[in-house]
């Protein structure tokens, strides 16, 4: 609680002093009290600091991406993004101008950049693998369209950040990978430009990694932790088989290990003599 919650409590201000004195009320950022305990946990940390910073703050940067679940481990003090320059010790603070109300959201009760803010606040430290994984990945859990990263990247245009998450826009998918072994895949293509297949769709009553609809050809990419066991080894081959016979569509499948640039040509060798119907024509 802040001092100014508890003082419109009843609270008088010498009650107050003689409660911090003996430890019912244990200081946690200045104005800022915990009940009978100190916050340890990072929930807790986090509404102890947004109190401290004020209306308009919301929990930003790597703490946000913990609890949009992106990162995993709490580190360093509570990070928050706030409207106006206001910077209370202990907390890392960013003012952010052109912070909305659409760019804020509650999560376990907690004030917190949304999912689109967040990524705009973080590129920077993310690797381009990591970046991959974070919108799609938030794609998956429904966190995140590419509509809403589309108008924060549009409303901040001079951020260092557009630069770096524009490609995730430009090569984004329908529906969005579910691996790094997928972007890894997607990647490779773009670089030796081939056709961009559907990623994660259904054929037959099935989900496959890639599909070229031109061409008639499916692609399955195997890591071996979920591909290396004896079951799904035959289980794999009769779907290949069952997808075969229903539609005609014939299935190759590329291990983890052999997703080369070797192996990407092979492949586009493969899509040539399957050339496009509309080439065909």
């Amino acid at each position: 609680m802040t001092r100014a919650q508890l003082l419109d409590c009843g609270v008088d201000r010498r009650t107050l002093e003689r409660w911090a004195a003996s430890g019912r009320l244990i200081r946690a950022y200045r104005g800022v009290y915990a009940v009978g305990h100190t916050p340890a946990d990072p929930i807790s940390r986090a509404h102890a600091a947004l109190l401290a910073a004020g209306p308009g703050s919301a929990l930003a940067g790597a703490w946000a991406l913990v609890l949009w679940g992106v990162w995993n481990r709490w580190a360093g003090q509570p990070e928050l993004v706030v409207p106006e320059d206001r910077r209370p010790k202990g907390i890392v603070v960013h003012v952010a101008k052109t912070l909305r109300r659409s760019d804020v959201t509650l999560v376990q009760g907690v004030r917190v950049t949304s999912p689109a803010r967040t990524l705009l606040d973080t590129a920077v430290r993310l690797t381009p693998r990591q970046r991959d994984r974070a919108v799609n990945d938030l794609r998956l859990r429904g966190k995140l369209t590419l509509p809403e990263l589309e108008d924060v990247l549009a409303r901040n245009p001079t951020h260092p950040a557009v630069t770096l998450l524009r490609p995730q826009l430009e090569n984004a998918q329908a529906q969005p990978t579910r691996s790094t072994l997928e972007d890894r895949f997607l990647a490779l293509l773009r670089k030796h430009r081939l056709p961009t297949p559907e990623v994660n769709v259904h054929i037959a009553g099935h989900r496959v990694d890639a599909h070229f609809a031109d061409h008639d050809l499916i692609v399955e990419l195997d890591g071996y932790a979920t591909h290396g066991r004896r079951q799904a080894f035959v289980a794999d081959r009769r779907r290949d088989l069952h997808i075969l016979l229903a539609t005609g569509k014939p299935t190759v499948r590329l291990p983890a290990e052999d997703l080369t640039d070797a192996s990407i040509v092979r492949l586009g060798a493969l899509l040539q003599t399957r050339m496009p119907r509309a080439a065909v024509r």
